[in-house]
């Protein structure tokens, strides 16, 4: 979702669908959401509509399911509830919520929500206890009643086991981030999320990877150096951060962590990209040309993760690139 202004949505959203895209993703930053999807839905019939990501716990498990509720029906089963817990600092100081045991109370959101929908889809007596979460009311009133399209997909994000083993377990699929290499896929990730499917004896063809992946793309030098630039940045901001010292640790960078959080503290953004070699560059991004990145992304992801959309913190590409139709086509291939 490279726009947030309700106004242009629709247009844009029309656009979107009609070049191929698969999935239009709305990401909680500045701004909500939701609404974005909500006005897309009622101008497309085919491009499916996700959240990447909404903060959870900010949100009572029933606010969730009466939004997920209502976008399931306005898009005819078009919705992907995507979620994620954000780390303890947002929570705490930017929407004023407890943060505790992330991973068990993700669980119980996503197990709430299945309990409420269950009740307004099929009259179950809603009577969910759990250690975060109860909800054991839902009257005549409040109920939305049942929708043709019941079965909404929860997406989580994950980084770490814990919650990659949640994610398996209990949701359709796992938003692994955009910080990721192919080792750290397929040593800690993907065991971690067999070892929940297997605990519900779920398959993998009912769960879906999906990210967005740094990508360096550029027909000129000045282009990649450019783009260089701005993708060492954005990895040296999530390095900084302490929840993502795993994604080092699997090429033995972890040590690097603490020279990034010190910089980040006295603001010196400039040297923290500088303390990104090239090395990790490569590790963590895709580099090519535009006729190129397609076929490198698909490569590079092979058997590890099922979608996927560039994330350029430098330059997004305008929707009538005329670049963008070819990429596009080759991943739908």
């Amino acid at each position: 979702m490279l726009t947030h202004d309700l106004t242009s949505i629709p247009d844009y959203a029309r656009k979107v669908e009609a070049l191929g895209y698969d999935c239009l993703w709305s990401a909680e930053t500045q701004h909500d959401p939701f609404l974005p999807l909500a006005v897309a839905a009622t101008v497309t019939s085919k491009i499916k509509l996700g959240t990447s990501i909404a903060v959870a716990f900010p949100r009572s498990p029933m606010i969730l399911a009466h939004i997920a509720w209502d976008l399931a029906k306005a898009s005819a089963g078009r919705f992907i509830l995507g979620l994620g817990s954000q780390v303890k600092g947002h929570n705490e100081r930017r929407f004023s919520v407890k943060f505790e045991s992330p991973a068990p109370k993700m669980r119980e959101v996503v197990l709430a929500m299945r309990a409420i929908w269950d009740c307004w889809q099929n009259g179950t007596k809603l009577n969910f206890k759990g250690q975060f979460f109860r909800f054991d009311l839902m009257t005549p009133f409040f109920n939305p009643g049942p929708i043709e399209h019941p079965q909404v997909p929860i997406y989580i994000a994950g980084v770490n086991p814990t919650m990659c083993r949640v994610a398996g377990e209990v949701c359709d699929g796992l938003h692994v981030h955009p910080f990721n290499s192919p080792k750290y896929l397929r040593e800690i990730v993907r065991p971690a999320v067999d070892e929940g499917r297997a605990k519900a004896g779920r398959a993998r063809a009912d769960f879906t990877y999906v990210t967005s992946s740094f990508v360096v793309i550029g027909d000129t030098e000045r282009e990649i150096a450019q783009a260089k630039q701005a993708v060492k940045q954005q990895i040296a901001f999530y390095a900084s951060t302490r929840t993502y010292e795993p994604v080092l640790a699997a090429h033995g960078w972890q040590d690097l962590v603490p020279q990034l959080h010190r910089k980040s503290v006295e603001g010196d953004w400039k040297g923290m990209a500088e303390l990104i070699s090239d090395e990790m560059l490569e590790t963590y991004a895709v580099v090519g040309s535009w006729a190129t990145i397609g076929g490198r992304l698909k490569e590079r992801y092979a058997g590890l993760l099922d979608r996927t959309a560039f994330y350029q913190p430098y330059k997004q590409p305008a929707i009538d690139d005329p670049r963008l139709p070819r990429v596009i086509q080759e991943f739908n291939a």
